[in-house]
């Protein structure tokens, strides 16, 4: 009663003013609460990815239907490239069809940043991340071993072959709750012939690339230590002195690390060639065997995102990487509608790129405007 009333009196003193007032300006805008202006303002502001993770000047973003729009800031495209909010926090959305147009000469569509600037393995460069992948491909051949799967990080060349000594990836079979990350190396194969090159798998949390189903429709045993759509992990790409050091975490799992000799390569002859690599490859014919000093000539450079390694081209064509799945003839949203698609979320993004990096403008004026029908 005692606040009443010492707000009473002041009140009535003023009312006849408020009354006089009232009269003479009727045309006011309804008052907004406070709950309904700050909904407004979240409604106005549109979160680009650039603000969750401010490093986008760095790169330039390839979009799912083949195109690079350069370094995405302020930018956003909502089949492939946009935020999302999970709980009270902002994450980065990497979408991207089963089939569509395609960057360079590659037969999967992505969604992926590509790196600016080139290094040598020489010189020290990282990358680090932590994300989530929130879909693989719902369809594809089972004995097809890039089926289901999605690259989220790599270590690509811009020169010669433009092999990959990293691919991480993430694959997890239909029916499944947890999916197996793995890592791949592909020997920068030696002379001017790239057919015969090939892929070694690691195995970070569940199977590695080998472990594939015995029918289109037949799946192997679920991992034990896998990880599942939606669970967070980071990884660390460190390249100093020729040596790739390779760090993965995750909430609940062991930490895994990796190291790899970038600039002398343990493939050189025949004999060396490891028996996974003679189980999965050979019987495709790529059984090359790598220069000896692997990557050390060429200029390297990351890239990150969702770069799905699931299609529709016929197993019969390539066993590893032609998966047969359902592409709805290329259409976008009906792939979308029913699971054919790869999706992935980062949270977090830092790069560390060595003062003596160069240009890498020669590797995107052949990539963007790739002739596939060239020989």
């Amino acid at each position: 009663m005692k606040k009443i009333i010492a707000t009473y009196l002041p009140i009535l003193m003023v009312s006849p003013f408020l009354f006089l007032n009232s009269c003479t300006d009727s045309t006011k805008a309804p008052v907004k609460n406070a709950e309904q202006d700050s909904d407004q303002k979240d409604l106005q502001k549109v979160v680009y990815p650039s603000d969750v993770i401010p490093f986008f000047n760095y790169w330039n973003l390839i979009l799912g239907d083949g195109s690079n729009v350069g370094p995405a800031i302020d930018f956003e495209q909502k089949d492939f490239f946009y935020t999302a909010k999970d709980d009270k926090t902002n994450w980065v959305v990497f979408k991207t069809p089963n089939a569509g147009n395609t960057h360079g000469s590659s037969n999967n569509t992505r969604t992926e940043l590509a790196q600016l600037k080139k290094w040598s393995p020489m010189i020290e460069d990282k990358l680090t991340a932590t994300l989530k992948v929130k879909n693989v491909s719902a369809t594809g051949d089972a004995r097809v071993a890039a089926s289901y799967s999605v690259v989220v990080g790599q270590i690509h060349s811009a020169d010669g072959h433009e092999n990959e000594p990293l691919k991480i990836f993430y694959k997890k079979f239909p029916g499944h709750t947890k999916g197996s990350v793995f890592w791949h190396y592909e020997i920068n194969t030696a002379g001017d012939d790239n057919s015969g090159r090939w892929d070694y798998s690691y195995a970070v949390w569940g199977n590695d690339f080998s472990v594939v189903g015995a029918t289109p429709e037949s799946y192997p045993p679920e991992p034990k230590e896998g990880i599942a759509l939606g669970e967070e992990f980071s990884y660390e790409i460190h390249v100093k002195d020729g040596i790739m050091n390779l760090t993965f975490t995750s909430p609940g799992h062991d930490t895994r690390t990796f190291s790899k000799n970038l600039i002398k390569s343990e493939y050189t002859t025949r004999a060396d060639i490891p028996e996974q690599t003679k189980k999965l490859f050979f019987p495709i014919g790529q059984d090359g065997v790598e220069r000896p000093n692997a990557y050390a000539d060429e200029g390297l450079f990351f890239k990150l995102g969702c770069y799905n390694q699931t299609n529709g081209k016929s197993p019969e064509v390539n066993r590893n990487w032609c998966s047969g799945a359902e592409t709805h003839g290329g259409n976008i949203q009906k792939q979308y509608a029913d699971g054919n698609y790869a999706e992935v979320w980062f949270k977090k993004g830092d790069i560390l790129i060595s003062k003596d990096a160069i240009s890498n403008e020669g590797y995107f004026k052949l990539n963007d405007h790739y002739d596939k029908n060239k020989k």
